[in-house]
């Protein structure tokens, strides 16, 4: 399980993770649904099933419900995974023909981790490793935090499932202790034995554990009184005498039969006596819960396992652990050969002979005599740091393999072996806070815990606590995971906070430097040592390439490294498969699950390669071409604007968002062209880049940036970038700085006789009209911007001028014209093909409907957009849905609902940034309805639903749920 991975806990109360940290599952039929569906995981549950389990009588349209059910459930999953979708991929919830079903992956499920370690224990303990059956029954146990799905509402899965998951712990419980009494802990078995016939007075087979165990240690006496006690329960409870096991047991204990004697332990000790040479461990194993047993199952099976990542990512810790867990499985032990020190590949036969302690003499290849050594031989091979002789290890774990069938070999490698049979691990970073929690929930987190846990070794009084936790969630997500920089930060932790490390983090190579930390070679104790190690095993070629994908920030594309990375040493064919050469080197991640590839690099190693692009000289040109190419996308997407790739277009640009800010930042700050930052900021604002991200201030700020730098730019180009500057700040509801920009706008504009910024100039004046005057002239105005936008071919603008043409109809204009617009303005959408032109199309109907018509139809046209919005990740549009669908439930009675739509509303203008104030007619419809419902509901009746509403955790669910009041 990944760290972007779900993990469910049914083995106590219900909890969900995602990358480590809790979601909030609060509402109880949501709880039911999805346990119902964990306990049955990976199979479809009938949805009769599901009914019975969620209600004990179900109500009238028990099948509507449930689907609303599934919806939600949902979207408190997408939101977790920041797939917030509802109308997109299902998630791990899928719908089937005759019910739903839960994708539950791998070891996701602690039921199923713990049935997984009780196979396990019981594969132990028939190969005679009783030590490793009780380790991994313990570890089985210690899954269970109390009474299953103990806070989940629901009488049926109380009645059926909860008891056949106690008797599979019961069982656990009696053969773990089995298994400590036949390694003779029979004194530290009988604490556990009391609780348990205490919790479980009618369990015989524990009360026969507890006498055996007392009788052996030497209490005798208290043995037979254990009988008595239990005879007497059993008589008086049920009416029966005990058992034959617990009466042959009495009777073998009154005759003092030796044979009750403590077995001989001649066999666990040749166990503790295990050849191999793995060191013993000298700090604590943090996370890697998941990781670690995956690497297991895999040792089940395959004979190579080699863990690949980036270095300092912990692949050496969790090999050594995965062995150390494994060796009872291996009577010759578990080896570990490590090639770090090894210069030569040609001495590698003598360097893994010398590890196994295999003495050879001889003058020749040392091949043989590993072939002669581990013929018939069962044992555990880890060979660590192979990526510099990783075509040397390839070929010598060829023969080896071939020749001795009991081998087994986990090696640790930036880069694969390319062995047949081989099995590639990738090990990610650990996972890391994803956003502010208590500090109890940050020591949750894998990267956290381990920050923690080393600091106390150095920085014996850190704590995480209240006041340092959003700087140790920063820090942790700055070193991403890396356990080797979270290490070395732990270290500086002795002399300096987690905020002022935060402060230092851009030289972090300096910073986490390895003063302080644990001895070893240099390549693996410090973090710029580690990346060296890396570079130094790329050819020339992919350490250039290496250095330029470095300009790119938040990912990237094959097409984007082809028109930006090619040298005199690559050419644009040959970037794709340097690409792959850095995937197999752990340099670069890939991600091959969307529609195109798109490669990763840590951030650490982006640094270290600037540091390489800036020693070759080649940093500026480079961030000129990543300038130029996105300033292309930005324009190509502006020119296809309002179409069928519409909704495309949308998704790429936020996908890009990050190189998109790296392009206008090199354009305002750098060596770059602020004028061409300016095409960039505009083209992205008539993109509705920065509405559909919920991020007009950033839009607003590099638009004012660029024409503060590039005074000299053409008119046309900086009087529509003025307009689109009192475009923003218009909808932000700032009227006097979008008065200001319209000014200056108009004054360069008077020289402009044709062209697009004629377009927006019209376009800004109709804009300014109706949103900050309220002025009916701006029905007029819009339609000769809509007129000026088509004649120029702006299709996109031309749209928008519709939309804001129809939206002034509706708020100002007379019912005919009104639901004309509408309705022509729809049909637009429809005909352009553009998904997100259209939830306003049925947005701007609605409103017409509102005003003019049907305020129920309107009700289901502002649902419909708003639905669709959220679909698709607009972050604007639900703005002003959800401050609609309240209009039109006040307007159609529902004020308790009303006033809590109001309340979420609200808080969505403030997490946006949008003041009504500003945009007259919504200020003035807003107030009318608040004034009303405020009015009907009363003020306490209408404080406390407003406050509902402002504090709900999913407005969503509000908008769209049911529409009856409370």
């Amino acid at each position: 399980m990944g760290a972007t991975e779900f993990e469910y806990r049914v083995l106590g109360p219900l909890e969900v993770l995602y990358g480590g940290s809790p979601v909030a599952v609060r509402a109880g039929k949501q709880r039911a649904l999805l346990a119902s569906l964990l306990v049955d995981a990976n199979q479809v549950v009938p949805r009769d099933t599901l009914i019975a389990r969620l209600w004990d009588e179900p109500p009238d349209g028990a099948r509507n419900a449930l689907q609303n059910y599934v919806l939600r459930l949902r979207r408190t999953l997408s939101r977790a995974s920041a797939d917030t979708s509802p109308g997109g991929p299902e998630g791990p919830i899928r719908t089937c023909t005759d019910g739903y079903l839960i994708d539950v992956p791998g070891d996701a499920l602690d039921l199923h981790r713990f049935d997984a370690l009780a196979v396990r224990a019981r594969a132990a303990k028939t190969a005679g490793a009783t030590e490793r059956a009780s380790a991994l029954l313990g570890e089985a146990l210690a899954l269970w935090r109390g009474e299953p799905l103990s806070d989940v509402p629901s009488e049926l899965l109380r009645l059926e499932a909860v008891p056949a998951l106690n008797e599979r712990r019961l069982s656990a419980w009696e053969r773990y202790t089995d298994a400590d009494m036949e390694l003779g802990r029979h004194a530290d078995v009988l604490p556990r034995l009391r609780e348990l016939t205490a919790a479980h007075p009618l369990q015989e087979r524990f009360w026969a554990q507890r006498m055996l165990a007392l009788y052996r240690s030497g209490r005798q006496g208290e043995a037979l009184d254990c009988y008595s006690v239990i005879s007497t329960l059993l008589l008086e409870e049920l009416g029966v005498d005990p058992g034959a096991e617990l009466w042959q047991l009495h009777q073998r204990m009154l005759t003092a039969d030796p044979s009750l004697s403590a077995p001989t332990s001649s066999r666990e000790a040749r166990e503790a006596r295990a050849e191999g040479n793995l060191p013993a461990e000298t700090t604590t194993f943090v996370g890697r819960e998941s990781m670690l047993r995956t690497t297991q199952k895999l040792l089940d099976s395959a004979r190579l396992v080699t863990l690949t990542g980036p270095g300092g990512v912990g692949k050496t810790r969790l090999a050594l652990r995965a062995a150390a867990e494994a060796s009872w499985a291996f009577p010759h032990g578990a080896w570990l050969a490590d090639l770090a020190p090894l210069t030569e590949p040609r001495l590698l036969e003598r360097a893994v002979a010398e590890a196994l302690g295999v003495r050879d003499h001889s003058q020749g290849p040392g091949t043989a005599v590993l072939v002669e050594h581990l013929r018939d031989r069962r044992l555990l091979l880890v060979l660590d740091n192979c990526e510099h002789v990783a075509e040397a290890a390839g070929q010598l774990l060829a023969v080896l393999m071939r020749a001795a069938p009991g081998l087994r070999v986990l090696a640790t490698s930036r880069q694969g072996l390319r062995v047949a049979g081989e099995y590639l691990l990738p090990v990610p970073p650990l996972a890391v806070p994803r956003d502010r929690g208590a500090p109890a929930a940050l020591t949750r987190c894998e990267a956290a815990r381990l920050l923690a846990d080393r600091a106390r070794a150095c920085a014996p009084h850190f704590r995480i606590t209240g006041r340092n936790q959003e700087a140790v969630g920063r820090l942790c997500r700055r070193l991403e995971g890396i356990p080797l920089a979270i290490e070395l930060a732990a270290v500086r932790l002795g002399t300096l906070s987690a905020e002022e490390i935060l402060e230092r983090l851009d030289d972090r190579f300096q910073l986490l430097s390895g003063a302080g930390a644990p001895t070893g070679a240099r390549h693996q104790r410090t973090l710029r040592g580690v990346v060296d190690w890396s570079h130094d095993l790329c050819d020339e070629r992919e350490q250039r390439l290496w250095a330029r994908v470095s300009v790119f920030s938040g990912g990237f594309g094959l097409a984007a490294a082809e028109a930006v990375c090619p040298g005199q040493d690559t050419r644009r064919e040959d970037v794709m498969d340097v690409l792959a050469a850095l995937v197999h080197k752990s340099v670069l991640t890939v991600d091959t699950t969307g529609p195109r590839a798109r490669y990763r690099i840590l951030e650490t190693l982006r640094q270290y390669g600037q540091d390489r692009l800036q020693e070759l000289g080649q940093d500026v040109e480079l961030r000129r071409r990543h300038c130029a190419y996105y300033a292309d996308l930005a324009a190509r997407a502006a020119a296809q604007w309002c179409g069928p790739d519409e909704e495309t277009w949308l998704a790429r640009l936020r996908l890009e968002s990050a190189n998109l800010r790296a392009a206008l930042d090199f354009c305002v700050t750098g060596k770059g062209d602020a004028t061409a930052g300016l095409e960039i900021a505009a083209d992205l604002t008539r993109t509705r880049h920065w509405f559909f991200r919920s991020s007009l201030g950033e839009g607003r700020h590099w638009l004012t940036r660029a024409l503060e730098l590039a005074p000299d730019a053409p008119a046309p180009l900086r009087a529509g970038g003025l307009a689109l500057a009192a475009w923003i700040a218009l909808c932000q509801g700032d009227q006097p700085a979008a008065e200001e920009f319209q000014t200056r706008a108009m004054a360069l504009g008077r020289d402009i006789a044709d062209g697009p910024a004629l377009g927006v100039l019209s376009h800004m004046e109709g804009a300014l009209a109706f949103l900050a005057r309220g002025d009916v002239r701006a029905i007029a105005l819009l339609a000769r911007a809509r007129g000026h936008f088509r004649a120029g071919g702006q299709v996109g603008d031309a749209h928008m001028a519709t939309m804001l043409w129809a939206m002034a109809a509706a708020f100002l204009g007379e019912k005919e014209p009104a639901l004309t617009a509408g309705r022509e303005y729809m049909a637009e959408a429809d005909a352009h093909g553009a998904g997100w032109a259209r939830t306003w199309g049925l947005w701007v109907m609605g409103l017409a409907e509102l005003r003019h018509g049907d305020a129920r139809r309107a009700a289901d046209l502002f649902r419909d957009a708003l639905r669709r919005q959220w679909a698709i990740g607009d972050r604007w549009g639900p703005v002003w849905g959800v401050e609609s669908m309240a209009w039109a439930a006040a307007t159609t009675g529902d004020h308790g609902r009303a006033a809590r739509l109001i309340g979420a509303a609200s808080r969505l203008r403030r997490t946006t940034g949008v003041a009504l104030t500003g945009l007259r007619p919504f200020h003035d419809a807003h107030t009318e309805v608040e004034r009303s419902v405020r009015r009907t509901l009363g003020e306490q009746a209408y404080t406390a639903a407003f406050a509902e509403g402002a504090e709900t955790q999913d407005t969503m669910r509000l908008a769209l749920g049911e529409t009856a009041t409370r």
